[in-house]
């Protein structure tokens, strides 16, 4: 049986956002889940990761009520050469957001729709200033996108 790959691509400009990309690396790398964890910046990533990846988990930040122009340029690059082959790949997101996230949720909708990828959880939109419950809450998310790729749930 070939192990199973998450790609965590987290944009991360702060210590708290580290913090998060953080926590979703731990929990996606719970010793009880056997599969291959990848985290990358989402500058570094290029369209061969996400062919790559069985399953995908994306941070952003709330930048002017949008995602973070980096998150952005990822899309950018990454959207045609992985369109007709990753259709159906698992997926879940996070969003820190400042004020509400839901600007930025909708736009990363719309994308998720247009690729066909399967959202596996709603939308984590961690609002407000920060809470330390919100690593907690990326790690969970991440160690149930791990878990459900290695069981074979999706």
């Amino acid at each position: 049986m070939t192990t199973k790959t998450l790609l965590i691509v987290a944009h991360a400009p702060s210590p708290n956002t580290e913090k998060l990309a953080q926590a979703a690396y731990n929990g996606a790398s719970h010793p009880d889940i056997d599969i291959n964890v990848i985290l990358k910046a989402p500058q570094d990533t290029q369209p061969e990761d996400v062919l790559a990846a069985d399953a995908l988990l994306l941070g952003t930040t709330e930048n002017l009520a949008y995602m973070a122009g980096l998150t952005k340029d990822f899309f950018d690059r990454c959207y045609y050469p992985v369109l007709e082959k990753k259709q159906g790949m698992p997926f879940a997101l996070y969003i820190r957001a400042g004020h509400d996230g839901t600007g930025t949720k909708l736009a990363m909708k719309t994308i998720i729709t247009g690729l066909r990828w399967n959202q596996i959880q709603e939308t984590l939109i961690l609002k407000g200033d920060w809470q330390d419950g919100f690593a907690e809450q990326v790690e969970e998310l991440a160690m149930t996108l791990a878990a459900g790729l290695e069981a074979g749930v999706y």
